[in-house]
């Protein structure tokens, strides 16, 4: 029986990465997207306001884009990860 002892093969190192070495290592994606799509509409919610020039909501508009991006590349890798 001692010869069969199975050999416990890591993704990451577990000197690097203690976790791994007592079964939680992981990502929370459902929450990160959550969290996301709160943060776009946060930003977005920011217009409302009393600016009294563009540059605030120029910065908004751009950085709710940006995040809204990587939101939605996120969704296509998720749908596409099945093909890998």
């Amino acid at each position: 029986m001692a010869g069969k002892a199975v050999e416990r093969r890591y993704a990451v190192d577990p000197r690097e990465e203690p976790s791994v070495d007592w079964g939680w290592h992981g990502r929370f994606p459902k929450t990160t997207r959550a969290f996301g799509w709160f943060i776009v509409f946060g930003l977005l919610v920011m217009l409302i306001g009393n600016h009294e020039n563009n540059t605030e909501n120029v910065w908004l508009i751009g950085l709710a884009l940006g995040v809204l991006g990587l939101l939605l590349l996120d969704l296509r890798k998720q749908r596409t990860a099945w093909r890998k």
